[in-house]
């Protein structure tokens, strides 16, 4: 019913962004944009977009920075990003790096505890 003007998504693909309560803050169905957006204020939403692209930005140029600093002091390590919840591994089967679950999340929604979540948003 209406399809026309939900352009012609399933029901999945329509509720796929609905907000849900528990999730940890770094859930892209929280970003403030998108929510901005999926309510109409386009306006709004423009200038957060730009405003979280900044930020994504100065978080790169500061790894970047991190990175260029270790290699300029001998025999200083940099791990670089680390994930929160997955690891990387390389697939025994094809060779290529993948990102593997390593745990944490579900025991962290269920004590609601994100202290180990970055700030994104």
């Amino acid at each position: 019913e209406n399809a026309e003007n939900m352009y012609f998504f399933s029901h999945l693909a329509l509720t796929l962004n609905e907000p849900e309560d528990r999730v940890a803050p770094t859930d892209s169905r929280l970003r403030p944009d998108q929510r901005l957006m999926e309510s109409g204020r386009w306006d709004e939403a423009n200038v957060e977009k730009q405003r979280l692209e900044e930020k994504q930005r100065a978080v790169r140029r500061r790894r970047e920075a991190e990175a260029v600093e270790a290699l300029e002091e001998a025999g200083k390590d940099y791990e670089g990003y680390v994930p929160l919840w997955f690891e990387r591994k390389v697939d025994a089967v094809t060779g290529e790096l993948i990102c593997v679950y390593k745990g944490g999340y579900w025991e962290a929604k269920e004590k609601q505890d994100w202290s180990t979540c970055p700030d994104i948003f």
